[in-house]
């Protein structure tokens, strides 16, 4: 395969500095590049190289090889695809509702886990089901993204971005920003102290994560894995949901149908077998 090489920039991306990038994005997050991403990998870290101040790839990804380097956060970052909104496939937080309701009516709470809350619009989500529920819980929310971490525990959005909520969701869950705010929302008091926001990388030995969980997000993300560390994925959300949890997956993802302590309980949706 010949150099990838743009007309408008000086920059060359060739073959060994492609291959590098696709090792250290699986190193460091799990991440499997297929060769087709070349162009999305250029156009990703040109920006991080103007950034620095880098004169070719090869540099800035010495750069991000260093020990304890201050740029490896960033190229994570800038790898990784956030793509998110509000009650995106709402069959799943149906199924949450549902879930909840009936927690709710015995007196117990619902610990939730997303675990690539980008830039927030899916923790919120599931907080306002537990909300519109009546049901006492709480939401851990973790990315491996600190950007969109920080965005998520804003938790300010522009109004378009809440066009898919109903008029009583938008009331009940945010408050309108007014004068210098006008345009925006922010979520409400009652709902942030659901959510608690943590930085975390599924592709770690350890996870800094001990309760556990009724309803388990994991959507849109292994199917960016190997068949090997999905396995491993759901071994470790297997210790971590009570029997009868929940673990929703991408719409595009089945990966847990082949792992015996899981049954399907709807579309991309698996309730944990007890043992």
């Amino acid at each position: 395969m010949p150099d990838f090489v743009f007309e408008h920039a000086a920059w060359l991306l060739d073959d060994r500095d492609f291959a590098t990038v696709r090792q250290l994005i699986a190193d460091y997050a799990g991440i499997k590049l297929g060769t087709n991403k070349r162009s999305m990998v250029y156009n990703r870290l040109l920006r991080r190289l103007r950034a620095r101040g880098m004169a070719s790839f090869g540099d800035y990804l010495q750069l991000v090889q260093r020990h304890a380097s201050d740029e490896r956060q960033a190229f994570v970052n800038a790898l990784t695809t956030n793509l998110t909104a509000f009650f995106r496939e709402p069959q799943h937080f149906e199924l949450l509702l549902g879930y909840a309701q009936q927690r709710a009516r015995r007196g117990r709470a619902v610990r939730c886990w997303t675990n690539a809350c980008s830039t927030g619009e899916e923790a919120w989500s599931i907080a306002m089901v537990l909300r519109e529920a009546n049901c006492p819980g709480n939401v851990l929310a973790t990315d491996i993204d600190t950007e969109v971490l920080r965005a998520a525990q804003a938790g300010v959005y522009r109004i378009e971005r809440t066009a898919t909520l109903s008029p009583e969701r938008l009331r009940r869950h945010f408050l309108r920003g007014i004068g210098a705010n006008e345009g925006l929302v922010s979520v409400r008091p009652e709902l942030r102290t659901l959510v608690r926001f943590e930085q975390l990388n599924l592709h770690a030995p350890a996870w800094p994560v001990q309760e556990p969980f009724d309803a388990i997000f994991c959507r849109n993300v292994a199917i960016y894995f190997d068949r090997e560390l999905q396995q491993r994925l759901l071994a470790r959300f297997a210790q971590l949901l009570v029997p009868g949890g929940l673990l929703v997956v991408g719409h595009a993802e089945s990966f847990p149908a082949a792992h015996p302590g899981f049954r399907s309980c709807g579309r991309t949706a698996y309730q944990r077998i007890e043992d």
